[in-house]
């Protein structure tokens, strides 16, 4: 599926243990620039990456890693590399989490946006950890690296001035990358599930992040929710620098 970029764009990142895994450099800008290779790296849970994945994930120029996980286990992550643990979800606040499944929202774009109005400060942390990681690659990650993950990426792509449909493509990647996982994890396939949903709500995986995106205005969400402005610069500098 073309991006519309001038170069070589390669998304998949084979490291050994997870599946839903790639570079988010390449990326068309509005202005046609395009995204740095190496800063932003999403994927599913590293947790289950071994030593092997590890050495790629470093040899990538991995040195931070942003967990938007509540919880987490021990693994063979290797020394030298910074954490940085946000609980994006907030699962205790009933009252945004029971709208949430009674409008059958979660498992796609569809909770996004009214995510982003209720949870602004877990927004801004997770945005502010990207923004203040030490030099190096970043690695946003949760369990399947779909949801919180694709979260998080709409906010600081859509930050930037990545186009609405590089986004959406991005998102859809995950789709046919979580059909291995969901296998290996012994989970139902999620896929019919979610794609009964849109058709009951009368959309589609791409048409959902359009909806998500449709006039928001990243920048000014970030800082009415307390994001320091040093950070918003940073941010758009460490993601689309040469």
């Amino acid at each position: 599926m073309s991006l519309g970029l001038k170069g070589p764009f390669v998304p998949h990142l084979s490291w050994e243990g997870c599946h839903n895994t790639r570079d988010l450099g390449g990326l068309p800008l509005h202005d046609g620039g395009q995204t740095s290779f190496g800063a932003l790296v999403r994927s599913d849970n590293p947790e289950r990456l071994t030593a092997a994945g590890w050495a790629a994930a470093t040899a990538h120029g991995v040195r931070t890693v942003v967990d938007l996980r509540e919880s987490y286990s021990p693994d063979l992550r290797p020394p030298g590399l910074t954490t940085v643990r946000i609980d994006l979800d907030d699962m205790a606040d009933e009252r945004v989490w029971g709208h949430i499944r009674d409008h059958e929202l979660d498992g796609s774009p569809l909770y996004y946006r009214y995510f982003l109005e209720s949870k602004p400060a877990q927004c801004v942390a997770a945005a502010t950890a990207v923004a203040r990681a030490p030099e190096g690659g970043v690695l946003v990650h949760c369990g399947l690296g779909r949801d919180r993950t694709g979260l998080v990426v709409m906010l600081l792509l859509s930050l930037v001035g990545v186009t609405p449909e590089a986004i959406a493509t991005d998102y859809e990647e995950s789709t046919a990358r979580l059909v291995p996982l969901y296998a290996e994890l012994g989970i139902d396939d999620q896929t019919a599930e979610i794609e009964q949903i849109l058709r009951t709500k009368g959309t589609t995986l791409r048409a959902a992040v359009y909806d998500a995106l449709d006039g928001f205005d990243a920048e000014k969400y970030l800082l009415a929710a307390g994001m320091d402005p040093a950070d918003v610069s940073a941010l758009k500098t460490r993601l689309t620098r040469p």
